[in-house]
C-alpha cells in the first residue's frame, strides 16, 4: 500500500500532532507516514514530542531567521528534501505567503479552533477565537479541518465537529472542550481521508 509522506509544521505544544501521532501509532493512519517535524521555535515542545516518537525533526526559528521569505525557502527545502507530499499545519503560527501555498497547492492541511466562516481570518486564533465565541453567545462552536489557500481560513472545508458552548465557560475551559471532542477527533481522521484521496484510492 502507497504511503503519503506527511511533514507536519509546529510552533509550540503540538497537541494535534500528538494526535495525528497517536492515531498513526493505533493503526488508523494507513494511508500516511509522519516523515518530518518541522518548528519555527527552537523551544517548542512539539519536538519532545517528535523525539519520543522517532520522527525526524528540524527548526528554522523564528529569532535566528526573522525575514518570512527567507525562513520559507528553508522550509521548502526541508520539506522537499524530505520528500513531503502533504503539509499538515498544527499551531504553526506563520501565515504562510502565497508562493509557498503554491508550492504545495492543495496539499496543505490546517485545523481552526471554531466552525469556519465564522469566527476566523486575521487575528483569530488561540484563546482570542474563543474569546469571541464566549462574547457573541452562541450556543455551539467546533472545529474546522480545511485546505490552506492564500486567503486566511477560507479554504475548502474538509471536516467540521460541533461543540456545545457551556454556561460558565472559559475561554481556557472551551478551548480545552474543542480540542478534545473536535479537534483531537477531526484532525487525524481528515489527514487519513486526505492521504487516502492523494494514493488515488479514492476520488
Amino acid at each position: 500500500m502507497k504511503k503519503i509522506k506527511i511533514a507536519v509544521l509546529c510552533s509550540g505544544g503540538g497537541t494535534n500532532f500528538q494526535a495525528i501521532l497517536n492515531a498513526a501509532e493505533a493503526g488508523l493512519l494507513p494511508h500516511g507516514e509522519i516523515v518530518l517535524l518541522l518548528s519555527d521555535h527552537a523551544e517548542a515542545f512539539a519536538l519532545e514530542r517528535a523525539k519520543r516518537a522517532g520522527i525526524p525533526a528540524a527548526v528554522v526559528d523564528r529569532k535566528q531567521v526573522p525575514d518570512r521569505a527567507e525562513r520559507e525557502e528553508k522550509l521548502l527545502r526541508l520539506l522537499k528534501e524530505n520528500g513531503a507530499e502533504l503539509v499538515v499545519l498544527a499551531g504553526f503560527m506563520t501565515i504562510l505567503s502565497p508562493a509557498f501555498i503554491a508550492a504545495y497547492e492543495g496539499r496543505i492541511l490546517n485545523i481552526h479552533p471554531a466552525l469556519l466562516p465564522s469566527f476566523g481570518g486575521k487575528g483569530f486564533y488561540g484563546l482570542h477565537v474563543h474569546e469571541a465565541v464566549l462574547k457573541a453567545g452562541v450556543k455551539v462552536t467546533g472545529a474546522t479541518v480545511h485546505f490552506v489557500t492564500a486567503e486566511c481560513d477560507a479554504g475548502p472545508i474538509i471536516a467540521q465537529r460541533a461543540v456545545e458552548v457551556r454556561e460558565g465557560d472559559t475561554p481556557e475551559i472551551l478551548q480545552k472542550r474543542v480540542m478534545r471532542e473536535a479537534e483531537w477527533v477531526i484532525y487525524p481522521e481528515a489527514v487519513e481521508n486526505v492521504c487516502k484521496k492523494l494514493t488515488g484510492e479514492i476520488l
